[in-house]
This record gives C-alpha cells, sequence and structure tokens, in this order.
C-alpha cells in the first residue's frame, strides 16, 4: 500500500516558517516572563525522544503500561467506532509508539477499508513513522501530514468525505492548563464533522505517593529528561547554559490536580543565549517551569466534553483504573439547539 507525506504549508509561507526562530522567540517570552517557563513541546529533539523512550519503560512510569493495556483488550471495540467505511484513522502526533501500532495493524488485518492519516509539524519525525510502518505493517495505507493539527484536519476534510476517527493518545492532554485544554478540544471540534469519533487519553487522579514516584524515578531519567532542555537551548540557540548549575524538582499540585515540573536554578547565574542577543538573570533558587502534567477525574472528563461541543460515549479503563482512553462523538446540533448551548455557556461564564 502507498506511503507517504505531504507538507501543507504553501511556498510563501516556507521562509517565514522557521522552527529555530519559533523556539528562540519561545525562549525569550518564557524567560523573561515571570515566573519563567519553557514549553514542555520543546523536550523532543531526537535526544529527549530518546530519553521519554527510556521513561516509558521505567518501572515507576505506569501510564504507558496502563493505556497499553487498554489498547491490547479493547482494540475489537474500539474498531467499532469506525464501522463505516471508508475512514481516516487520524493521529495526532506522529510519535512512534507500541500503542499505535497495536491499533492500526489490529484495523488492518480485520480488513477495515481505511486510511492512516498522522498530523505532526516535524518533517523529521513524519519521514522516521513513514518509513518505520513501511517494514512492521507494509499493507497499511499511510498519508501524513506535515503541518500543525487544525490545519491538517481542515486539509483532510475538504479532500476526503469521510467519517474520522481521531487518536490522541498518552496524556498529551494533561499537559494543558483547563483554558487550553478547552481551546485546544473546541477547534478540534470545529475541524471535525457532526458524529465523528475521538480517544483521548487522559491520566487520572490517584495517590499521590505513586504520582511522585512516576515523575521522580530512581534512575533519574526524568530528571535528565527535564535537563536536556537545556542541553538543546545550549546546542540549537548558542545558550550558556551550565546544567549542573539546576536541579530538577517534580511536585504535585493539590490544589491544581497537576504534577508539575521544575529546573531551579541552585545559584545566582546570569546565562547568555547567542541567538537571542541577550543574558536571564537566575536568583538563587529560582524555578523554571517546564511541564504541567494535569490528572483528572471521569467527573472532570464530562465537564471538558460538555463544555466543548462532544459528548462522551465510553470510558474505557485499565485494570488498575489508573489510566482511561475516553471516546467521545462530535455533537453538531441544529442552529436552535446550537443557540441555546451557547447560551448556557454564556450563562456559566457570568
Amino acid at each position: 500500500m502507498p506511503k507517504g507525506y505531504k507538507i501543507l504549508y504553501p511556498s510563501d509561507h516556507a521562509d517565514s516558517f522557521n522552527e529555530k526562530d519559533a523556539f528562540a522567540l519561545d525562549v525569550l517570552v518564557g524567560l523573561s516572563s515571570t515566573p519563567k517557563s519553557i514549553s514542555s513541546k520543546y523536550f523532543y529533539d531526537k535526544r529527549g525522544s530518546e530519553l521519554f523512550r527510556q521513561i516509558c519503560l521505567l518501572p515507576e512510569y505506569y501510564l504507558t503500561e496502563r493505556e497499553l493495556e487498554i489498547i491490547e483488550r479493547h482494540r475489537q471495540g474500539i474498531a467499532a467506532y469506525a464501522s463505516e467505511s471508508p475512514f481516516n484513522l487520524v493521529e495526532l502526533g506522529a510519535g512512534f509508539s507500541q500503542k499505535s501500532i497495536l491499533l492500526l495493524d489490529h484495523f488492518a488485518k480485520a480488513g477495515l477499508a481505511f486510511q492512516y492519516v498522522p498530523i505532526d509539524i516535524s518533517e523529521s519525525a513524519m519521514a522516521e513513522l513513514v518509513k518505520s510502518l513501511e517494514k512492521l505493517i507494509p499493507r497499511l495505507e499511510v498519508n501524513g501530514l506535515v503541518t500543525d493539527y487544525f490545519n491538517g484536519l481542515k486539509w483532510l476534510n475538504h479532500r476526503y468525505r469521510r467519517k474520522n476517527l481521531v487518536l490522541f493518545l498518552g496524556s498529551s492532554i494533561g499537559n494543558f492548563t483547563h483554558k487550553r485544554a478547552c481551546f485546544f478540544l473546541r477547534n478540534l471540534w470545529n475541524c471535525l464533522n457532526h458524529d465523528d469519533a475521538v480517544l483521548i487519553g487522559f491520566d487520572m487522579k490517584k495517590d499521590i505517593d505513586l504520582l511522585l514516584r512516576a515523575y521522580n524515578d530512581s534512575q533519574g531519567v526524568t530528571r535528565e529528561f527535564n535537563l536536556n532542555l537545556l542541553h538543546r537551548i545550549n546546542r540549537e540557540l548558542g545558550g550558556k547554559f551550565d546544567a549542573g548549575k539546576f536541579r530538577y524538582f517534580g511536585t504535585y499540585n493539590v490544589f491544581s490536580g497537576a504534577m508539575e515540573s521544575y529546573l531551579v536554578s541552585q545559584e545566582r547565574q546570569m546565562v547568555f543565549i547567542e541567538a537571542i542577543g541577550r543574558s536571564f538573570l537566575f536568583e538563587p533558587w529560582e524555578p523554571l517551569h517546564t511541564e504541567y502534567s494535569y490528572k483528572y477525574l471521569a467527573s472532570d472528563i464530562e465537564q471538558l466534553a460538555e463544555e466543548t461541543g462532544f459528548e462522551v460515549h465510553q470510558h474505557i479503563y485499565d485494570s488498575k483504573s489508573y489510566f482511561v482512553d475516553s471516546i467521545w462523538r462530535v455533537q453538531k446540533p441544529g442552529n436552535t439547539e446550537l443557540l441555546a448551548r451557547e447560551l448556557r455557556m454564556t450563562a456559566k461564564v457570568g
């Protein structure tokens, strides 16, 4: 079956779209803010992706194992949400994972008529994924899109009049604050058709000690994963960070329900970054925020779906109820119902 990918950025956008410039701008904004922060999306250069794969294999990091169990036990039931043929199996992100492979292999062996459409901003990640799938599942039709998620979905719906089953595996939604999660999901809803299905992974609230162990592993891989962000700034932006002067700190915020990750400066220091052309002051014990990992109750998930135009059809838990893959349907009611919903939402905000 054909395998490849398409770059959707128009030619007049190519020069302006520069990943290094975007990285430098985000670092400038983040290090100029109070408190300092850098988005966790910058964890995933080549070294960071390798470290994350190591994290997923750690005994303390239960998330991957728990979701893998869900996929292994319920892949046939998940396939039922895409019974209409042909359909698009869309994955947000081109991360190569055993969970995706299990689903893709099952769908292909079941003889379902579908195309797999991974969407990712990184061409290198997409090329690596397509190459790997050529060897692992040669019968699979792969048509990747190198662009942002929403641009890719809009293009896909304009090109193919098919049902969509969208995968957002892992606990990526947990990296968003509630406000950002709502913004993301409303955009997702807007890009899809009525009755399309979305499968989203959520890490559930649980014993705090279990959470702390998962994000403070005994081998120190999570620490290296966070410190690699400083090394990446040094490599790509000419930064002068001394990673030995920073300490990783992962803690659980009982009020927000999130694991929070920080790199803490252990002394007063100035750090120059060549690509930005300026230095940044870190005071002793000043934190640099690197990641949120929000945890959920079932009621939180249902509220999030309702606020963003989706209807929860099924929560699929692992055997320990540590993790859930929640399957939602896109609801696009008629104008009267939509107006009523908007009025209700306005009333809640007021």
